[in-house]
């Protein structure tokens, strides 16, 4: 219990958009920002177990604050937090792309969208217990290093037969085109107007 409380000290002492809001409203308010942040995740706890559009703040929570950041992270100099961020996409990615197989499955069991935005949180949070860092590191990253060059293989066969119909429907149209101005031009000249005969021309003459 006592690590969980100095996990939770080292968490608000942190400088992001989150810890600088509450230290404002503790400032205004009075109130020690630790109650703050404990009355803050009761609310949002509650609004997700029995709130209407929980699965919109849900999703708002895992999208907009890491944007946000991850923009900040590009115009800084340092590169340590463009990586942290990146990692933290790059689960979020492959936990969309399972979410999307199992959501009209699991949206129907209590509590999930409780259990999703803490995952969420869970992936974003700073420090060396970070979750997408973990996950990273303990699952995506072994995955990766052994079957990566499988995977490199088949996306350039892949590109490759892509460019080659590519070719192929350009070429086609190109001839299509061609042909048809073949046919259209024809047509035209022979609509076009007749020539004048020599009688015509000899009787314009003086």
């Amino acid at each position: 219990m006592d690590g969980l409380s100095q996990r939770f000290e080292r968490l608000l002492e942190q400088r992001n958009f989150a810890t600088e809001a509450l230290k404002a409203l503790e400032a205004k308010t009075g109130v020690d920002k630790r109650y703050l942040a404990a009355g803050a995740t009761i609310l949002l706890s509650l609004y997700l177990l029995f709130g209407y559009g929980a699965s919109l703040l849900c999703n708002l929570i895992g999208f907009v604050y890491p944007a946000y950041a991850s923009i900040k992270a590009i115009e800084s100099p340092s590169k340590e937090d463009d990586t942290v961020w990146l990692t933290y996409w790059v689960v979020y990615s492959l936990f969309g792309l399972a979410e999307f197989f199992s959501d009209l499955l699991l949206s129907w069991f209590p509590f999930y969208y409780a259990g999703k935005c803490a995952f969420l949180l869970f992936c974003m949070i700073p420090g060396p217990w970070n979750g997408a860092h973990m996950l990273y590191h303990r699952v995506i990253r072994p995955l990766f290093l052994k079957h990566h060059e499988a995977v490199d293989s088949v996306m350039r066969d892949l590109s490759g037969r892509a460019l080659d119909v590519a070719a192929g429907i350009t070429r086609d149209v190109l001839h299509t085109l061609a042909r048809s101005r073949a046919l259209v031009t024809p047509a035209a000249v022979a609509v076009g107007p007749p020539l004048p005969s020599e009688s015509t021309v000899g009787n314009l003459l003086p």
